[in-house]
């Protein structure tokens, strides 16, 4: 222990300056300093740390206790109904309680269903609460019943540009403690704060509601990546280009389950915001953080946003304390290195279903063509913009984006002009300080004229809540089967997740989201073509749109204080009147009501001890899948159609149409939940070749094909476990708890697959789901799987977390291995899943 003093304040911290070396990596001096000063860690733990870099050192899981939690509505909800659940089993409620600091923005439940008009917000927000009042009511409860538990409410901005700009502490404190806010969240891009030199990632909800009663989250230590970052980014690209090349750059080489941290001269050259936009995509090229050290931007960022004095001075001492402070002329024993020129950054988009899948502006009709070709569509109709949506904390929290943006919608409207009439605009920023410089810049009015109103502050259409398409285009997708684009500045794209009625989704700039409503059509080269043509018919180009840097510039450092920031989050955990007027009900146990339709006694905590381990015998392929399945396509977030199962579910008691939300909204039922499982309207399951949407071949009803719930049932009556086969990737996308909850419910025991995203694999462990991974080389196609095999796995009674088991499929048999790869996963499956081991050792737990 040592003392670190701050002006007139004394501070205990567990020194590591004399521990790490110049060449160790900036995030693995993090995760030292948090094994030291939890005294419960192993030695051997600390060890492994000290050796990084070798390969015994990768071989090694360490316990690492988060600082704090941070948790939005979607995930939050259900995470909180398995709190309240175990409270109701426990001996000693009050037990069942935080342990560490916990806060839930509520930002994933508006929908932009109304839009283009000065009174959008406001029907956005009254539409909310009548959907989702049951939802914030239990919120209120957990905020009122939970110690260590704070809500910011609706209508603050997004989880992590609120976080970025307000709750991240960067080193935090606890009595006269003083230590490394090492903040891990529900949301995959809870890796934005790594811009502000937070060392912060996604976990599973799970993983959350275990860490927060006081269990350590167990990883291998990783390996660490550096990309050196050289040079400048040329004039008229954005931030928002450089992110979708590094996306792709970091794809290709393939940074899974990696730490990645950026460094070289080309980082002093990227503001605090540039940073945070970077680091808001690690999921998207696969690394768990995206780390930027902390320096000089840092500390200006922290003033700039209206951080305390006192608090900007201890992140400051601290880290240079502590060899946390980036030294740029030291480069460390990274695992490898990859390099990026930013003068090789070009303009780009995203898409149409893949946020690695970088197109340059110029090749974007091309592209367009040769997608259309592979659906077998072809015609000039194909391609239009149903949706042009600014949008999500990626680029909304970097001020020379959303101003740009505005400049370009303010010089279209000076020349003659507008959006397109069937293009759905929309302007739903993370922040309320966007629309307070944006106002100040007097440059609302034009972003108002292309019909780019305010509609929300939430994740709105980056999540899937994108409401209802322009009528007459909608009915075009569905009548005559248009295939319909949206352009968005967020950070997923996937395949049904935008809207059921957009089959192609592309990621851009907020200024070119503004183009793209211009011109109304993806078929338009936007470096040569014009953008439009005014009154006179005169042709308009993107360049003679496009505003000089320097003005950018001037408008940022004239009206973009302080002071903006300190006003905006003054009263962060203070609703509005909707919010308030809500009513409470406190107590130790929540009272569940039986007949609601967003919240039910979930019963993942129900029954005695866990049934022991077994192999799996005579089990059926549920669905079989490829490459890159997200979790979107396991467990969709938007619409919930009306002829779906969970639709239907919702029609027998009684939910109107309009009222029946959105599958994140409804996460608080897993009732709805196990029955928008494997639902995305585009999953393509290779049992029934050609069809898209949530159907199998029911192979306990005759080969029947049936809705996926339903064969899920048909085969639990007949008692019939089941597998998932899958490709690369499995998993990959958002960090959703759901996506193996509903596997589970619906009797899945194990998925075998090429590849797993990190959170997703966590999470089906959590749920007591074994992954398998099929043998480097080998896949359900050189095994010849049809998915129509009778599956049985063996020897799992002696599994243990590096081994394989045998898998027999028929007559044919093959290895796997088991990818529990830690002693505590091979735990937590051992004890039938995390959530149970968690109730289990906490204190008078059964009642």
């Amino acid at each position: 222990m040592s003392e670190l003093v701050v002006g007139p304040d004394r501070y205990r911290i567990v020194g590591i300056a004399d521990l790490v070396t110049p060449r160790m990596p900036y995030t693995i001096r993090i995760l030292l300093e948090n094994l030291l000063r939890h005294h419960r860690v192993p030695r051997s733990q600390i060890e492994a740390v000290l050796d990084w870099g070798s390969q015994r050192s990768f071989a090694t899981a360490v316990d690492l206790r988060p600082s704090r939690v941070f948790l939005h509505d979607t995930n939050g909800v259900p995470l909180l109904a398995d709190i309240a659940a175990m409270r109701d089993v426990a001996e000693r409620p009050d037990l069942v309680n935080p342990r560490i600091p916990a806060e839930l923005v509520v930002d994933h439940s508006v929908i932009a269903d109304v839009f283009g008009s000065s009174t959008a917000f406001e029907r956005n927000v009254d539409l909310e609460y009548e959907r989702n009042a049951e939802r914030y009511r239990f919120l209120r409860w957990a905020q009122t019943s939970l110690r260590n538990f704070a809500v910011v409410p609706p209508g603050k901005g997004i989880m992590h540009q609120v976080n970025l700009e307000h709750l991240a502490r960067v080193v935090m404190t606890d009595g006269d403690w003083a230590f490394p806010d090492l903040c891990l969240g529900t949301d995959s891009h809870t890796t934005m704060v790594n811009g502000l030199g937070v060392l912060g990632w996604g976990i599973g909800g799970i993983d959350a509601e275990a860490a927060m009663l006081g269990e350590a989250v167990t990883m291998l230590l990783p390996p660490v990546v550096g990309v050196r970052l050289t040079g400048a980014l040329p004039a008229g690209t954005t931030a928002t280009d450089l992110v979708l090349t590094i996306t792709e750059l970091l794809r290709e080489h393939g940074v899974v389950g990696t730490f990645v941290e950026f460094h070289g001269e080309g980082v002093r050259r990227l503001s605090l915001p540039d940073r945070a936009t970077i680091a808001n995509m690690s999921p998207e090229f696969g690394s768990t953080c995206a780390y930027f050290p902390i320096d000089e931007e840092t500390i200006r960022y922290l003033r700039f946003t209206g951080r305390p004095a006192e608090q900007v001075a201890l992140v400051e001492a601290y880290a240079k304390e502590q060899g946390l402070w980036h030294q740029p002329d030291s480069v460390a024993d990274y695992t490898r290195t990859i390099e990026l020129d930013l003068g090789t950054v070009s303009p780009s988009l995203a898409g149409p279903r893949r946020p690695q899948d970088r197109i340059a502006l110029s090749a974007v009709t091309p592209a367009l063509d040769a997608e259309l070709a592979a659906e077998g569509r072809s015609g000039a109709e194909h391609g239009v913009v149903g949706i042009a949506a600014i949008t999500s904390c990626t680029n909304t929290s970097n001020p020379p984006l959303m101003v740009t943006a505005a400049l370009v919608a303010r010089n279209a409207v000076q020349r003659g002009l507008r959006s397109k009439p069937w293009v759905k605009t929309t302007l739903s920023p993370g922040s309320r300080v966007v629309t307070d410089y944006l106002d100040a810049a007097g440059l609302t009015p034009f972003l108002n004229e292309l019909g780019f109103h305010l509609t929300g502050y939430g994740c709105m259409t980056c999540i899937g809540a994108s409401g209802p398409l322009v009528e007459e285009l909608q009915e075009a997708v569905r009548n005559r089967g248009v295939t319909v684009a949206s352009v968005l500045s967020g950070n997923r794209n996937f395949a049904g997740r935008i809207s059921p009625d957009v089959r192609l989704n592309y990621l851009a700039s907020p200024p070119l989201v503004v183009s793209y409503a211009l011109a109304g059509t993806m078929r338009i080269d936007l470096t040569r073509d014009p953008v439009g043509y005014n009154q006179d018919g005169t042709p308009v180009f993107l360049h003679e749109l496009w505003p000089e840097p320097d003005e950018v510039t001037k408008i940022i450092e004239s009206v973009v204080t302080p002071e903006m920031f300190a006003a905006a989050y003054r009263a962060v955990f203070t609703g509005d009147t909707r919010w308030e007027n809500l009513g409470q009900a406190g107590g130790d146990r929540f009272a569940w009501d039986a007949d609601s339709s967003y919240l039910r006694r979930p019963p993942f905590v129900d029954g005695t001890e866990p049934n022991p381990v077994t192999d799996i015998q005579g089990a059926r392929v549920l669905v079989k899948l490829g490459d890159s399945t997200t979790t979107d396509h396991i467990s969709p977030a938007g619409a919930i159609p009306v002829d779906s199962p969970a639709g239907q579910y919702l029609a027998v008691r009684g939910v109107r149409r309009h009222a029946f939300n959105t599958y994140a909204s409804r996460r608080g039922n897993h009732e709805v939940m196990v029955r928008g499982t494997f639902a995305n309207v585009q999953l393509r399951n290779h049992l029934v070749p050609g069809v898209e949407g949530g159907y199998t071949l029911s192979l306990a009803e005759q080969g029947q094909m049936r809705t996926i719930y339903d064969a899920a049932m048909a085969y639990r009556a007949a008692g019939v476990p089941l597998v998932v086969l899958g490709g690369a990737q499995y998993g990959t996308g958002s960090s959703r708890d759901w996506a193996a909850k509903g596997p589970a419910l619906l009797g899945v025991r194990a998925v075998l697959a090429e590849s797993f995203e990190r959170i997703h694999r966590s999470n089906l462990i959590g749920m007591g789901v074994l992954p398998l991974q099929y043998r480097p080389g080998e896949n359900a196609r050189t095994l010849g799987l049809t998915g129509r095999e009778v599956i049985t796995i063996g020897g799992l009674t002696e599994v243990d977390f590096a081994s394989t088991v045998r898998v027999r499929a028929d007559e044919r048999e093959f290895e796997v291995v088991v990818r529990l790869d830690t002693a505590r996963e091979r735990e937590i499956y051992r004890g039938g899943g995390l959530l149970r081991l968690v109730l289990d050792r906490l204190a008078g737990t059964r009642r």
